[in-house]
């Protein structure tokens, strides 16, 4: 399905500025990009991107204080009858007074930023693309562990929350736990979050739940942390384990492949230090550095 927001938010998030916003407050918008209605002012209509919210910058408007006042409204006219959902004026740029007159005639918002054109649409895109974002949540935790986001799984019962506890006496940052909200901000990038209502909390068997973000302090917890790294929980001893990790393994989240270990979980473990390993471990690969890679390499050399 689709996802969308409503007009407000994307006023309280941004600041803006409403010149004209009638009944139309809960008015929802569902993509992220931006139209310049540059063509749309100099009369042409075809492929007009009706769908997406229209920006108003220094060059569009000039040119409409430019045109006369008979051609100016006719294009105007015929530009406000299309089904667009709100207009962005940047630069504080005082629009002409049938501007405002026409967009109350079709009941389209009009909001204005001091922002300058690109950074309004800079921002703008940056918003939607995160609020509008395909998204699911999956059942685990998620941590940033020396700045990867390592998100653990396993069966209800297997010490995910324990071992977050640790990672969160051990310094580490807690970003959600039990639940994590997942969103596909790009074709290979995702991030990861706590529901709202569950955020800074986790939960201790015997204990119940604690807020982390008070035990802890803010520095303990983090709103959102991009995914990097899956790590699997598993009780007991794991069959067919890689001992020595030659053998590569993934979990495809929203159509992304993020590389995924399993950890078999027995007493006496100490499964968050084996964590902080595996994080470290990561960005030395990322860095050009794996060991299995180079173990590899001298025994082909002493082969042949």
């Amino acid at each position: 399905m689709k996802r969308s927001i409503k007009i407000q938010k994307l006023i309280d998030e941004l600041g803006l500025t409403p010149l004209y916003l009638g009944d139309r407050e809960h008015m929802e918008i569902d993509t992220s990009d931006l139209n310049r209605p540059g063509l749309q002012m100099c009369g042409f209509f075809e492929y007009f991107a009706v769908e997406r919210i229209q920006l108003f910058g220094m060059a569009e408007m000039t040119y409409l204080q430019d045109l006369s006042p008979e051609v100016r409204r006719e294009r105007l006219e015929t530009y406000f009858s299309y089904p667009i959902p709100g207009v962005l004026i940047a630069r504080n740029l005082t629009p002409p007074d049938d501007f405002l007159e026409i967009a109350e005639t079709y009941d389209v918002p009009v909001l204005m930023s001091g922002l300058t054109t690109t950074k309004l649409s800079h921002m703008t895109t940056l918003f939607l693309d995160n609020e509008l974002a395909p998204s699911i949540a999956r059942h685990g935790g998620l941590m940033d562990v020396y700045g990867i986001g390592i998100f653990i799984t396993g069966e209800s019962g297997v010490g995910k929350s324990e071992t977050a506890l640790e990672l969160v006496k051990r310094g580490h940052r807690l970003v959600a736990d039990d639940v994590v909200e997942i969103r596909k901000i790009s074709d290979n990038h995702l991030v990861g979050s706590s529901p709202d209502v569950i955020r800074h909390l986790m939960e201790i068997r015997g204990i119940g739940l604690i807020d982390v973000s008070v035990l802890y302090g803010m520095g303990a917890v983090m709103v959102d942390k991009t995914i990097s790294l899956c790590v699997h929980l598993e009780l007991g001893d794991v069959k067919d384990i890689d001992r020595i990790g030659m053998a590569e393994d993934y979990v495809t989240l929203l159509g992304v492949k993020v590389p995924k270990i399993t950890i078999p979980v027995r007493p006496g473990r100490n499964i968050a230090i084996i964590l902080e390993v595996a994080a470290m471990n990561f960005r030395l690969k990322s860095l050009g550095h794996d060991a299995t890679a180079n173990l590899d390499q001298k025994m082909l050399e002493l082969l042949g």
